[in-house]
């Protein structure tokens, strides 16, 4: 097949996978407030701040307290020009152009005031977020809910809860977090049975609200294993005396404790447990909100392998943070019936990286265990053009690897890639 041939084809398998209406299966959403008030809204996802940090403007400009939103665009834009080759300002020209109305090619110091006062009138203006939502072809968005949510003031089918637990599992010794917990089961917190008491209120909360996925994220250096509950309860006895005075073992003695009764849960109430595995927290502890984080090469999947040995019947759909470490995940997911492909998470997150790591994993995984993509955004904004940014890149590869190497039909390649964007997911996560 001749390249402009391939070319072809590959456009009209994105045009029909774009036809799709979605379920994004991670979010970052505040349902809340899940729009933009106004372009400084969208410069300030961590990805702009974080390149135009590394670009030379100093933190201090762009967290300064008090600054007015066009006065933190502006700053930004003076850092606008050295990121324009990246696949992140794509996104906000795509954006700008199909959601705003943008009719110009590129956003720089002579348009950006403009577009600007664009951005304003069309978020304030009625039914905004339905908009954003039927141009985006998006039926349904996964939060991220903290423990002590209250899931209300929101529509639970538009915006579908899932029970974040990094809290619990890695800042348990802090009195904070603690005093939510106690203040939302309704119970004291002075052992091991009421610990666990808790733990299953806040799953019978989250069910009664249509929860769909349990989720964490895990340094490279988190290994689950089972700890049994006389060393727990010691553990524990360290930490409400202590909090984090407590020692280290005690932590981690406990965190791993909590860990594993969340998936002991996520076995009785029948929920994924989304695992998004590799990140360091705080290498750069001087950068601005958010872009202080980065992946770890030495994290291995093998540590991984107690728990699911131990949980047959949970699904884990796990995400890794470098492409490093997908062929591990591809072989895991190749051998264990309940480990599942998610999605393109963050420095992964990119066109060469997502294809390379896509083509691995058609190539050796069933087509029933992929979760293609989500869009990680914090804005619904940001859903357009993350998806269309992969369906691009799926449709290529289904022409390049499927119909020219393999002799599939287009036809086919479409069913393919329709199961791994929407079909896996409700299947998944039922």
């Amino acid at each position: 097949m001749t390249n402009s041939l391939s070319s072809t084809l590959a456009s009209r398998i994105t045009e029909q996978l774009s036809q799709i209406v979605l379920v994004d299966p991670h979010s970052h959403i505040n349902p809340l407030s899940a729009t933009a008030a106004n372009l400084a809204d969208l410069l300030g996802y961590h990805y702009y701040t974080e390149l135009a940090h590394s670009s030379g403007l100093p933190k201090e400009q762009i967290e300064e307290p008090g600054i007015s939103p066009k006065e933190k665009v502006a700053r930004l834009m003076t850092t606008m020009r050295p990121i324009n080759n990246t696949v992140q300002w794509s996104w906000m020209v795509d954006l700008c152009q199909n959601l705003f109305g943008w009719d110009e090619p590129t956003i720089d110091q002579k348009n950006w005031e403009r577009l600007y006062d664009l951005v304003d009138s069309k978020c304030s203006s009625e039914g905004w977020e339905d908009v954003v939502l039927k141009k985006s072809r998006v039926e349904s968005i996964f939060l991220t809910n903290d423990f002590d949510d209250p899931l209300e003031g929101f529509d639970l089918k538009r915006y579908v809860p899932c029970l974040r637990t990094d809290d619990l599992v890695f800042h348990f010794a802090k009195p904070e977090v603690r005093k939510r917990l106690e203040a939302c089961s309704k119970s004291m917190i002075t052992n091991l049975t009421s610990l666990k008491a808790a733990i299953t209120n806040r799953f019978d909360h989250f069910q009664s609200k249509g929860v769909k996925a349990c989720a964490i994220s895990l340094p490279p250096s988190f290994a689950p294993v089972k700890i049994s509950d006389s060393s727990a309860s010691e553990a524990l006895e360290d930490i409400l005396k202590n909090g984090v005075s407590a020692s280290t073992a005690s932590r981690e003695s406990l965190s791993r404790w909590i860990f594993w009764t969340l998936a002991d849960h996520c076995n009785e109430y029948k929920l994924p447990f989304d695992l998004m595995i590799g990140v360091n927290r705080q290498v750069y502890p001087t950068g601005v909100y958010q872009g202080q984080d980065l992946y770890d090469s030495r994290v291995s999947l093998i540590q991984y392998a107690p728990l699911l040995n131990a949980f047959p019947k949970v699904t884990f759909p796990i995400s890794v943070l470098a492409s490093v470490t997908n062929q591990e995940l591809v072989d895991y997911a190749w051998i264990f019936p309940n480990v599942v492909t998610n999605g393109h998470w963050w420095y992964s997150n990119t066109p060469s990286i997502i294809a390379h790591d896509l083509r691995a994993r058609l190539e050796a995984i069933p087509r029933t265990k992929q979760i293609g993509y989500y869009s990680d955004a914090y804005k619904i904004e940001f859903i357009m053009p993350k998806f269309n940014m992969y369906r691009s890149i799926l449709g290529r590869v289904l022409a390049d690897e499927f119909v020219a190497n393999r002799g599939w039909t287009e036809d086919a390649c479409v069913e393919l890639g329709t199961e791994v964007l929407r079909g896996n997911v409700e299947r998944i996560f039922g």
